[in-house]
């Protein structure tokens, strides 16, 4: 079974493998529902603190509707839509379990039209969709250590990340484990530029990752272990997620971002077909993308807000480091999730006899 493929990301192989064995609800969970709340899946942990602060809290405060997050598997998610048994209202997960659902017509249309806290037309266009809508955005980056690589002479691109003899040192990159493997910053050091993408050509991908193969240490498979190796310096080149390698940038890890060529990723927010509380769900989603809430949140995560008009409440110093904004648009490129969702068993075949090769 694959891991997440974000920083709070559900795994979608969980989602078609386990949803036969997962249980509809835990004892006492998710009963007792009324017209004044509203139930939202969540990866628990830190996030839902950062949430209960920014949004929850504040949102309860003003209508008067009680948020309880639950934490819950994409297999839970399945199992209740397939039984006919929807227990949770909003969906807060990454991009790719959503796009799941929504093929399977588990999701119901985001009611852009009845919001009244949120712009929809200050929702970044790319992240912006019927039945999902980003709420915040993260990014994959090239990190290096700035001992082995001082004054800027670290790689400046994903050409220069493959160039071992000019830039050596040990390097990591995502292993499949991981959600996706780096293919998109294979072929842009193969010479494909962003914009031109996708439809990835996966062997041509695979020919590129053999190049750099040899300088590679250890393909990373979790976000915590790609951090680790940085701060150990078993590597010193490395793609990583920003929210992972700024954390430890700032708890004194001698590193740096590269922004350049970076993949922009997102999480997202949906609404179950159904949901008792559906209209609660919708009401929320209006709240958390207010460029107050998202602001707030952002500050915390690390990540980038979606909402246009919440970078205007942030500090020059935060949005340097935070992903989604106009210039990070303009350097980096929107992973294509649909495509990933379509191919990423065609991948994992091809990921599976090239690592043995």
């Amino acid at each position: 079974m694959r891991k997440p493929t974000g920083p709070f990301t559900l795994s979608r192989r969980s989602l078609v493998a386990a949803a036969a064995v997962a249980p509809l609800a835990s004892p006492g969970v998710l009963r007792g529902q009324t017209a004044g709340e509203v139930i939202v899946r969540t990866p628990g942990g830190v996030y839902d603190d950062v949430m209960r602060r920014h949004v929850y809290d504040p949102f309860t405060k003003e209508t008067g509707i009680r948020v309880q997050p639950v934490a819950a598997t994409v297999a839970r998610l399945l199992a209740m839509f397939r039984a006919n048994n929807v227990e949770l209202d909003l969906i807060d997960t990454g991009d790719g379990p959503l796009v799941t659902l929504e093929r399977m017509g588990a999701l119901a249309p985001i009611a852009y039209d009845q919001w009244h806290w949120t712009r929809p037309d200050d929702i970044v266009r790319e992240v912006r969709h019927e039945y999902r809508c980003a709420n915040f955005i993260y990014a994959t980056v090239l990190a290096y250590n700035r001992e082995s690589f001082p004054n800027g002479t670290h790689p400046k691109s994903w050409a220069e990340f493959w160039d071992g003899a000019k830039f050596p040192g040990p390097r990591m990159l995502a292993d499949m484990a991981s959600g996706q493997p780096n293919l998109e910053f294979a072929l842009i050091a193969d010479g494909v530029s962003k914009d031109q993408l996708y439809p990835l050509d996966i062997d041509r991908a695979f020919r590129s990752l053999s190049r750099v193969k040899p300088h590679i240490r250890k393909f990373w498979d979790t976000g915590a272990l790609s951090a680790q190796m940085l701060s150990d310096k078993e590597v010193v080149l490395g793609s990583v997620w920003n929210g992972r390698v700024q954390t430890i940038i700032d708890r004194g890890a001698p590193l740096g971002i590269e922004w350049n060529q970076h993949m922009i990723q997102t999480q997202a927010l949906a609404v179950f077909k159904g949901a008792r509380n559906g209209a609660n769900a919708q009401k929320l989603i209006d709240f958390m993308l207010r460029p107050e809430s998202q602001a707030g949140y952002a500050r915390e995560l690390i990540y980038g807000p979606t909402n246009v008009k919440a970078f205007d409440l942030l500090p020059a110093d935060q949005l340097a480091r935070m992903p989604g904004s106009p210039n990070s648009r303009e350097s980096g490129f929107f992973n294509n999730v649909p495509w990933w969702e379509d191919n990423r068993d065609r991948v994992n075949r091809a990921w599976s006899r090239w690592i043995l090769g």
